[in-house]
């Protein structure tokens, strides 16, 4: 057992194994701390040594957009950390097309290389994982 994980601990519960985890972003980035923590519990799996990605979908896809400026909310800009991910070889990172052009974004807006899927080639990812997790 492991204290990063809550207790759990990663290799011993997938019996060794590498599993595909995925973590799907769907909150904005403020207001609610599931942005923050879903990060956070992406550096910790990364640690493990597991397959991490990461998809951005609906309001989610603000999390990774440039110039985030966070003062009048009264809260730290995260969104730096972003480009921390692959330090830590987490590389597959995804967002939804759909999400993203329902909100007037475009690819040279996020602070992170980031490849753009369909709705169905997103749930062709979904697919191939062993576990995802949605905040």
């Amino acid at each position: 057992m492991t204290e990063a994980t809550g207790g759990i601990d990663l290799e011993e519960s997938t019996g060794g194994k590498i599993k595909k985890f995925l973590y799907v972003n769907r909150k904005a980035p403020y207001g609610t701390i599931y942005a923050l923590e879903s990060l956070e519990v992406v550096l910790i799996t990364a640690a493990f040594d597991q397959d991490v990605s990461l998809a951005f979908l609906d309001d989610g896809v603000y999390q990774v957009v440039k110039g985030q400026h966070t003062k009048a909310l009264d809260v730290k800009n995260f969104s730096p950390t972003y480009r921390a991910l692959e330090g830590y070889d987490i590389e597959k990172l995804y967002v939804e097309k759909e999400s993203m052009e329902a909100r007037g974004l475009q690819e040279s807006d996020f602070i992170i290389p980031m490849k753009i899927l369909s709705t169905q080639e997103m749930a062709d990812l979904m697919q191939s994982q062993d576990v995802i997790l949605s905040f």
